[in-house]
This record gives C-alpha cells, structure tokens and sequence, in this order.
C-alpha cells in the first residue's frame, strides 16, 4: 500500500514502531523529514488513520481524552458514543474515527464531549 505524506507530499515509509517509540509495537507508515505517522491495523499494512505530525497527533490525543470518557465512564456504549459524535458533526457514523480527523475536527469533538459532560452536571 501506497501512503503519501499529507504535509510534503512524498511516500511514507513503511517500517516498524521502535523507529519512533524505541520499541517495538507495530508496524507504521512514517515521514520522516515531518515527523508524521500512523500506525497501521494488527496483521495488515492499512493505515489507523491519516499520517499525524506533533501537532496534530496532541489534537487527536485531547480529542480521545475528552471523547472516549463518554463510553469509558457509562454515558454510552462505545457504539452509541460514535452514533452521537456522528450525529453532533454531521458526518456519516463510517466516517466518524478520531484517526482520520484533522485539527478543526478534533476541537469540534472535545467541543461537543465537553458541552455534553457540562450538561450532566448538577446546577
């Protein structure tokens, strides 16, 4: 598989993990000259996501954060928790994956995580 660089527009490496975490958990497609990477799905080489630099990889992180507390801690099934989040951006529920979203997508999430966390607070 083919994965290009959305930052330089050159083909990213397909290599192992210890490349950037110093051990091994996986292969990952990686830009070097960007720092940018993507881990791929256990026993394939199909990309988790679209390729994350430093910033964007903090913005998907904060996202998860405020996000996955809605499922971890009982508000929702995983599944209901996506239906939700598909629903509160308006996007279709296949197109509804932290992975794949960019900056302006994930402050949309913890924008929506968070007003709805607010609302559950008593007065």
């Amino acid at each position: 598989m083919k994965v290009v660089c959305p930052y330089c527009g050159r083909a990213a490496e397909y290599t192992d993990s210890k490349t950037v975490y110093g051990r091994s958990y996986g292969m990952i497609y990686l830009c070097r000259d960007c720092d940018a990477y993507v881990g791929v799905h256990k026993g394939t080489d199909k990309p988790l996501g679209r390729l994350a630099n430093r910033e964007l990889r903090r913005w998907k992180n904060a996202a998860h954060a405020a996000f996955d507390e809605l499922w971890r801690f009982g508000s929702f099934t995983r599944r209901e928790a996506y239906a939700w989040l598909s629903r509160q951006l308006g996007i279709p529920i296949k197109k509804t994956h932290i992975g794949m979203f960019d900056i302006a997508e994930c402050k949309k999430v913890i924008t929506a995580a968070t007003d709805f966390k607010e609302g559950l607070k008593p007065c």
